[in-house]
């Protein structure tokens, strides 16, 4: 089986009772470790196996996921490895982008994909999987976008200067401290993840972050690290940060590696394969065919 070279990374608090992107990693057999603090560490290794669960050495520091996101980061480090994954925890599945339809598809392919495009750039800092939600035009949508956010599910290389900071929105701000820096992003529309909107669970950062005017002082703090990128707009009934058209100051390309022999380069489909419904035998597989299709007809 094609399995991803880089160590996977979920990071969680709160959702041990239903950990979705745990979840699906199991169903899919993704060899991923599951980041707690520990306080909880003894109900995740109850509900996902105890070979699975990190523990942080720290617990409760109302720093939102700064800490663990760090600790991970370092985690992989001293494993020796050059990037590794890191997933939020309300994921339910990864999809496959093709034709305009959003296909379930196995994890483990689909992860070892993206870190064998972003192998071949000498200069690609973060890449990552792009939302469901968001893989809405079929006629235009190109395979990946460059130098914009990833959010959620992103590859980061170890070696770069940067970590993650601050409180409040951290996956924006890492993207552009990395992009100010002149290495590149680069958020894959081939694969997506269907994410659970925040706020719409309980657990993780919700009521440490979000409650009362936690929306708008999330969207201030990012305006004041980045004011000459970052407005503050309402959007989605809601405050919200934007960067919008701002991306665009970002030009770096992607710088090729020079012993790649791109001129004979071969397609390779990673052991994917389109499946009539009827041949689908997984349960988990099954269970988004039918969620998509009672989608389609809403």
């Amino acid at each position: 089986m094609i399995k991803p070279r880089y160590p996977v990374y979920v990071i969680s608090k709160s959702r041990w009772k239903e950990c979705h992107t745990a979840n699906f990693m199991a169903d899919d057999d993704v060899d991923f470790h599951l980041v707690v603090e520990p306080q909880e560490a003894q109900k995740y290794r109850n509900r996902y196996g105890s070979e699975r669960v990190i523990e942080t050495p720290f617990s409760n520091l109302g720093l939102g996921g700064i800490p663990v996101r760090n600790f991970v980061w370092e985690h992989s480090v001293t494993e020796g490895h050059a990037r590794h994954w890191i997933f939020d925890d309300n994921i339910r599945s990864i999809r496959r982008w093709n034709k305009g339809w959003r296909i379930p598809c196995d994890s483990n392919p689909a992860l070892a994909c993206v870190e064998d495009f972003t192998e071949r750039y000498e200069n690609i800092a973060i890449s990552g999987l792009q939302y469901v939600a968001n893989a809405v035009d079929a006629e235009t949508q190109p395979p990946y976008y460059l130098n914009c956010h990833v959010y959620s599910a992103l590859l980061i290389r170890n070696d770069i200067p940067y970590r993650w900071r601050g409180r409040y929105n951290e996956d924006t701000d890492l993207c552009l401290q990395v992009l100010s820096g002149g290495w590149c992003t680069v958020c894959v529309n081939a694969f997506l993840i269907q994410k659970i909107a925040s706020m719409k669970m309980k657990g993780g950062n919700t009521d440490e972050l979000y409650k009362g005017d936690g929306r708008l002082k999330m969207a201030r703090s990012l305006e004041r690290m980045w004011p000459l990128v970052v407005t503050t707009d309402r959007r989605y009934k809601r405050p919200q940060h934007v960067v919008h058209k701002n991306w665009k100051l970002f030009g770096t390309p992607l710088k090729r590696r020079e012993d790649i022999d791109w001129d004979n380069m071969q397609p390779n489909e990673y052991g994917l394969k389109l499946m009539a419904e009827t041949e689908v035998k997984s349960t988990a597989l099954r269970k988004l065919l039918d969620e998509s299709n009672d989608n389609a007809r809403t």
